[in-house]
């Protein structure tokens, strides 16, 4: 038996998107730029798609701008509007737990000459509106934020941050980095003041190298993309009609009938967290208690025993789950997410990611859970780290 549990790393691609992306790479898979039919075809497949995403968000489908995942979309909206706005001022509020892909591109910004300000989060790994408010100054133009956490699943007070944001100076463009929430939780850019907003398609069950960056109409954002001026100019290169149209049926199919979906999601990640308190010994969860977090991903630190040594007997039962994230897995530097939450010095290494999907089922759940039972006790004899 496998158990696929590393769902917030990637998703297996729905069937019906694969079949969609195969039949558009094959069948039409004209130049969307091109003025002849097969251009035409692939033209009005990027349209549907844009009308499709933007009905999910309840926005205006001219607000949507493809691109190649997550993180370009984080690199634009976050060096676009710094950029765009720098004639107002310099400074940048983010939070201690974002993705590599906003802190990163913060941190290239601050070498720019930008100051950038790290709010920091709760043990539960939420931001406090009261340090947001602190934060904001005269000169601030951009505040990122994700909606929810990679490691932990912790979700944010987007909303709230948004009313708060806009409250002191509506200039300052909100950013949120939705690439864990989107196709989990309901989003609605424009009642939650949220400006730009980053989603990446392998996500939800949709083809890797595709994502969107919703621009809210009359945001101050320049391109940092150069060429032959598609996408009016702010994403330039020939769109991936094939992923945009499969990433455009996968979020259609995960906002159908999503609270029926995310309720049984959250029953069996209720499950998860009750049995790993019962059944395994010593052990922490992190994060939020299991309704406050994201539906899909529990964290829970081994104590004795190396998250590696953990993901290796794992990966040999056929069980695949990730150290802290996908994208600190293969990095040698220890989880700021983990660290900002106050996780003690000897859980840091010790912690690994449940993510779950739409797709995963009790059996699953159930064969990682005597997995552990059978295996966790024995390795700390052998072990101990």
């Amino acid at each position: 038996m496998e158990a696929y549990l590393d769902n917030s790393a990637t998703t297996r691609a729905f069937p019906e998107v694969a079949d969609l992306v195969a039949r558009v790479m094959t069948q039409e898979y004209g130049n969307p730029s091109s003025v002849h039919h097969m251009g035409v075809l692939a033209s009005e497949r990027l349209f549907g798609a844009k009308e499709t995403i933007a009905n999910t968000l309840k926005v205006d489908p001219a607000e949507i701008v493809f691109t190649s995942g997550g993180t370009e979309s984080d690199n634009l909206a976050i060096i676009g509007a710094a950029r765009a706005n720098a004639w107002r001022g310099r400074h940048i509020i983010t939070t201690s737990i974002e993705h590599p892909a906003v802190l990163e591109t913060c941190e290239y910004l601050r070498r720019e000459g930008f100051e950038v300000t790290l709010l920091p989060v709760d043990e539960t790994g939420v931001v406090r509106l009261e340090d947001l408010k602190k934060a904001i100054r005269d000169d601030t133009i951009l505040v990122s934020m994700m909606l929810v956490n990679n490691e932990i699943g912790a979700i944010e007070p987007v909303e709230e941050a948004g009313k708060l944001i806009k409250s002191i100076n509506p200039q300052i463009l909100f950013h949120v980095d939705a690439v864990q929430g989107y196709g989990k939780l309901l989003i609605r850019p424009r009642s939650m003041n949220i400006d730009l907003l980053s989603v990446s398609s392998h996500k939800i069950h949709g083809p890797k190298g595709v994502g969107f960056l919703y621009i809210k109409k009359g945001s101050k954002i320049t391109n940092i993309c150069f060429g032959g001026g598609q996408q009016k100019g702010m994403r330039s290169g020939t769109e991936n009609v094939p992923g945009i149209a499969g990433m455009a049926l996968a979020a259609k199919m995960c906002y159908s009938d999503l609270e029926g979906k995310v309720k049984e999601l959250y029953e069996l990640k209720e499950y998860l967290m009750t049995s790993l308190s019962e059944r395994i010994s010593d052990i922490r969860l992190n994060g939020p208690a299991a309704r406050d977090g994201a539906p899909h991903i529990v964290s829970v630190s081994i104590k004795g025993l190396a998250a590696e040594t953990i993901l290796n007997m794992l990966s040999s039962k056929g069980i695949y789950v990730s150290a802290g994230s996908a994208c600190t897995s293969n990095n040698p530097h220890v989880s700021d997410t983990l660290k900002s939450v106050g996780l003690p010095k000897d859980l840091l290494e010790s912690t690994i990611r449940i993510s779950m999907s739409f797709e995963t089922t009790r059996e699953e759940i159930d064969y990682l859970l005597d997995t552990l039972e059978s295996q966790v006790d024995t390795m700390r004899k052998f072990y101990r780290h």
